[in-house]
């Protein structure tokens, strides 16, 4: 990343005379930011200037064109988390070197939204539990209340790939049952940024089901309607929506 010495020789000399303390100034600014992302920054403008090495263009200052095409062929091969990340890289090396960013411009705003809505589902999901010992501890469920519904959330969360704050907040209309399996909408999620939500299918298992695993708890717990995952009392009652205080947590 390069700074902002003027190059004007009506200014020359006041830019010589100010030289030392412009340098220790700019490692300041560098340093509002932590370690980790002025090195991910680093990086990151790195391989955007390779990129405009390549094409022949300015990576700095750089046109809103050519972060725009960057961006788009990043996105192939980059999960738009990375994608947001290079485009606060090369924005912040725009503004430490004084000059306007094209990460403001329109254009580039409406690539990363494109991004994020075209891509942000494909990114790949940590699995809380390798298979086989998601099953072993569904297995050891105990055959009561409790034990149906831990067993149907954790087969269903695993199948899935669910966070845990989008299991909690699955309701019965965000259910649609097939022959092959379910579909399960999720209204919005983290990745999301739209806010257009998504569809999540859970195909049937041959020795464990998820599919029959949830509508087993849907039926001994009677619900029909409202919240999926619900608490349960020491007395094996299922809590209603309506006695369920803000923030507790399933029992």
């Amino acid at each position: 990343m390069t700074n902002s010495l003027s190059t004007n020789p009506a200014e020359g000399a006041l830019a010589v005379a100010l030289k030392a303390d412009f340098t220790a100034a700019l490692e300041l600014a560098k340093a509002e930011k932590p370690g980790s992302t002025r090195k991910a920054y680093e990086t990151d403008f790195r391989l955007f200037r390779s990129y405009c090495e390549g094409k022949g263009v300015s990576a700095l200052p750089a046109s809103p064109e050519t972060v725009a095409s960057y961006l788009a062929a990043e996105a192939l091969t980059a999960k738009p988390s990375t994608i947001g990340r290079r485009v606060a890289a090369i924005r912040y090396a725009h503004k430490l070197a004084g000059l306007d960013a094209p990460t403001d411009a329109e254009g580039v705003k409406a690539t990363v939204r494109g991004v994020r809505r075209t891509f942000g589902g494909a990114k790949t999901k940590k699995a809380p539990a390798v298979a086989a010992r998601m099953k072993s501890m569904a297995a050891l469920a105990p055959a009561n209340l409790t034990g149906m519904r831990d067993r149907a959330l954790l087969l269903i969360g695993f199948a899935g790939a669910f966070r845990r704050s989008e299991l909690v907040a699955l309701d019965v209309a965000d259910l649609l049952e097939a022959d092959e399996g379910l579909r399960i909408r999720i209204r919005r999620g983290k990745t999301d940024q739209e806010g257009e939500g998504r569809s999540i299918a859970i195909p049937r298992g041959d020795v464990i089901c998820p599919v029959k695993a949830l509508r087993a708890w849907l039926v001994a717990a009677k619900i029909e309607t409202g919240p999926i995952f619900r608490p349960i009392d020491k007395a094996g009652t299922v809590l209603l929506p309506s006695y369920v205080p803000f923030g507790c947590q399933l029992r």
